[in-house]
């Protein structure tokens, strides 16, 4: 049973990742400013964000992985800048319930080392 609820909280961090993703697009293309704009921020936003996750917190594969305090920074960051994106979007509703499944899924990967 705890190995299912081990593998649930993964699959979740997986899909608070493209929510982060998806949020962040989201916000680009419901600004307030002129079509080009919107569409840069709309593909730029998702794109400098998967970057900077590529850099730094990929599970295998990040060219500057982060450890201890640095990778907890930079998590809370990283996904309330998606949930802040939600907020800014006026999906107030879902940055708050975005960034509370990010907190019970951190507080989760800390107690079963999963970090």
């Amino acid at each position: 049973m705890l190995t299912v609820a081990k593998g649930t909280n993964l699959a979740l961090m997986f899909f608070l990742e493209l929510g982060v993703l998806i949020s962040v697009g989201y916000w680009g293309f419901t600004l307030a400013a002129p079509l080009v704009v919107r569409i840069l921020a709309g593909l730029g936003g998702p794109a400098l964000f998967a970057t900077l996750w590529g850099l730094f917190a990929a599970a295998n594969g990040a060219r500057f992985p982060l450890r201890g305090l640095a990778r907890a920074a930079f998590e809370i960051a990283w996904f309330g800048g998606g949930a802040a994106a939600l907020v800014a979007s006026g999906l107030v509703t879902s940055g708050v319930v975005f960034a509370a499944l990010y907190i019970v899924n951190g507080i989760l990967r800390l107690v079963w080392h999963q970090v």
